[in-house]
């Protein structure tokens, strides 16, 4: 009997989606207002599930402090009121779309959640526009 349980957390990022290989034309036409060279804004939620068998003992599937307690430590604290490509190592190099974001978040939650339970990473970055990782 497997159950998932999720966690929402929020976090605020400035970011800027830009191909340093590109012109600043093609930039432009691709990512739009995204590319302002002095970066924007989101109100990011956050939702981590975790899914595997309930402990016969506690009837959790994992501890909700210890899952929220985690996901604070290794990523709020990592991303939250932070120009995600200047202040963030995970984002040097690497184009932060909301895509790219869920996968880094999955990367840095995986390594603290054990690998019997299945990870799953929702990031909202606006009310309408939200990515899943892994996809199903």
């Amino acid at each position: 009997m497997k159950v998932a349980v999720s966690r929402l957390e929020h976090f605020n990022a400035a970011h800027r989606l830009h191909n340093p290989e590109w012109s600043d034309e093609r930039n432009q036409i691709v990512f739009g207002k995204c590319n302002n060279p002095n970066f924007h804004g989101h109100n990011y939620d956050l939702i981590v599930t975790v899914t595997g068998e309930p402990d016969p003992e506690t009837g959790y599937v994992i501890d909700m402090k210890v899952l929220s307690d985690v996901i604070r430590e290794k990523v709020i604290a990592a991303f939250d009121h932070k120009n995600l490509n200047l202040d963030t190592a995970y984002f040097k190099t690497l184009n932060p779309t909301a895509e790219n974001i869920a996968v880094v978040v999955w990367r840095i939650l995986r390594q603290h959640i054990d690998t019997k339970f299945d990870l799953r990473v929702r990031l909202y970055e606006t009310e309408r526009n939200f990515v899943d990782y892994p996809a199903h």
